[in-house]
């Protein structure tokens, strides 16, 4: 036993060294990502990233706000004698080192509805949710092994759902598809009792050698420069296993003239997602592979900025000659559901600020007119087109005491055009020949809020030394789809169409407060309240023996949510 606490002592006093590898939208990452507004770090990634991409150095001795917390160490554990200093060794991290990450644990409860996004494979439901995560990560000589699962509790209480018999055998599954369990795996509700799930969260084993990387594990990438609502992917859903490989943010230079081209990042990955518990009986569609390409660019001639694609394609299991869709360049649309994003993201920190935006499409611009890209794209480009805008913006309150701001607007919409009034019902997140939709384990990939809405927050952040306080105001309409699918092929003199779903867009409007603070350098503790007014609840249409009326009082539904983190870093 004394042998046993010796080595334990030991290994708590070798030498450290400040770097933050940190989870996707946790506390620390996106205090890094304030830092950076103004030019004290640097973003370690153009556009794809996970929690080992995530990488963040501050310079030593720089000052900044929370330069006394625990942002997260590496420990060296062994240190060779002799390092290699050959071609191939030559730069890499030779040492031994460990990371810790955590031990994290999370609580909302939820009063009246579910309300949550952004957390991976919690489904954060009516009533009590929790989670815990903790884990650790090994490096040595470009092998890397991260643990990271976590544990999961919802108490699932009972709530009144939409009707969906006419699209779904699962009454709990979506609320609208094209019929016979098409549409999309989102349940809106996880079954009729409380769940425990577990899940691998954002563990993996990689190898790198300087920028090239591969590894495989069940990292959930964040891609695209969205603060909130990413179009293609983010950590909303639970984890799934996948294989990457590619560059990481790596400087481009001609040789010999020594020109600087600027940064360059690019990942192919493919991976399986599942589907849940609730969306049909069919047992032999479980499973879909998804995979993507992105590739990103940064001009040295405008510092700053950074241009991003990125495609994604959805196939299934079964399909004969599955491996000609992990091409990224395959261009075919019958039996797989293809999208694709074009971003830019550009930090100018003189000015404190940031600027991005992201356009997404579906499939093809025209689908009818696939073989004529060009004129499509000229006649008809927003057919099926998303987009994501935003800004973040630092400010100083008080140089004096250390009091500095963040002012944050996001805006996405992922509506059907106009003219699908002339086909069928649409949505982003649904494809006829992929039942289960753009999800996994019945979560969407990207978008925590869904498909076929907007979207618009606004937020403020003070930080302080001791931790940050944020405030946010934030609407959307998760699924305006829904009611514009009701008058495709009806007459624009179809009074009872209007009179029944016109005052029907189900929509949110959520104030929130959230303050973290660090009691002691390691342990921070993290408490949020938030008032979810939900406006139609269940796109509530007049009736039609309702006429006499043109217009209802909306049903109000008065939902509140209480947050409690408990973290502390080793």
């Amino acid at each position: 036993m004394k042998k046993l606490f010796s080595y334990i002592i030991i290994l708590f006093s070798l030498s450290f060294f400040t770097f933050g590898q940190e989870a996707l939208k946790s506390t620390e990452e996106e205090y890094y990502d304030f830092l950076s507004l103004s030019g004290i770090v640097t973003p370690p990634t153009l556009g794809y990233r996970t929690l080992s991409d995530s990488v963040w150095e501050i310079p030593e001795d720089t000052s900044h706000v929370w330069k006394n917390n625990n942002l997260g160490t590496t420990k060296t554990l062994w240190e060779p004698e002799t390092q290699f200093d050959n071609f191939f060794f030559k730069g890499i991290n030779q040492n031994l080192t460990l990371k810790f990450y955590g031990p994290e644990w999370y609580n909302s409860y939820n009063t009246l509805a579910p309300y949550g996004q952004n957390d991976g494979a919690l489904w954060q439901g009516r009533g009590y949710n929790t989670s815990i995560s903790t884990g650790a990560r090994l490096e040595a000589y470009g092998f890397e092994l991260t643990l990271k699962p976590n544990f999961n509790f919802s108490q699932n209480k009972d709530f009144e759902l939409m009707d969906n018999s006419q699209y779904y055998s699962n009454k709990y599954a979506y609320i609208w598809g094209y019929g016979g369990d098409i549409g999309a795996d989102a349940p809106q509700r996880f079954g009729d009792k409380a769940f425990t799930a577990f899940d691998w969260g954002d563990s993996e084993i990689r190898w790198s050698w300087h920028s090239f990387t591969i590894g495989y594990g069940t990292q959930s990438p964040w891609i695209g420069p969205a603060w909130l609502n990413s179009l293609l992917h983010s950590n909303n859903a639970p984890s799934y296993p996948k294989l990457d490989f590619g560059l990481r943010k790596t400087n481009v230079r001609i040789p010999f003239l020594d020109w600087n081209l600027g940064d360059i990042e690019t990942r192919l990955w493919v991976g399986k997602t599942t589907e849940s518990d609730f969306f049909d009986s069919n047992d032999e569609n479980d499973h879909n592979y998804i995979s993507g390409w992105s590739f990103y660019y940064a001009p040295s001639f405008l510092p700053g900025l950074s241009l991003g694609f990125t495609k994604v394609c959805l196939i299934k299991t079964t399909t004969d000659n599955y491996l000609k869709y992990f091409n990224p360049l395959y261009d075919t649309n019958y039996n797989e559901d293809q999208k694709m994003s074009i971003s830019f993201n550009w930090i100018l920190p003189k000015a404190g600020f940031d600027f991005y935006g992201e356009l997404g499409i579906d499939d093809y611009i025209v689908g009818y007119h696939h073989d004529m890209p060009l004129l499509s794209a000229i006649r008809n480009p927003f057919h099926t087109m998303t987009y994501t805008f935003g800004f973040k913006k630092s400010v100083t309150i008080s140089e004096k005491k250390n009091l500095y701001g963040e002012l944050l607007f996001e805006w996405n919409n992922t509506e059907m055009s106009q003219d699908f009034q002339f086909e069928w019902p649409y949505n982003f997140g649904f494809h006829h020949n992929i039942t289960q939709g753009y999800t996994n384990k019945g979560q969407w990939l990207g978008s925590g809020y869904g498909y076929g809405g907007n979207s618009q927050i606004l937020e403020f952040n003070i930080i302080y030394p001791k931790g940050n306080t944020l405030l946010f105001i934030w609407r959307n309409n998760p699924d305006n789809n829904f009611i514009y699918k009701q008058t495709i092929t009806t007459s624009s003199s179809d009074a009872e169409v209007y009179h029944r779903y016109y005052v029907a867009y189900k929509a949110n409007f959520n104030i929130g407060i959230n303050t973290n603070y660090f009691v002691t350098k390691d342990l921070s503790i993290f408490s949020g309240l938030v008032y979810n007014m939900i406006i139609n609840p269940y796109y509530n249409p007049k009736k039609p023996n309702e006429e006499e009326e043109y217009y209802m009082d909306p049903v109000l539904y008065h939902n509140f949510q209480i947050q409690l983190r408990i973290k502390y870093s080793i």
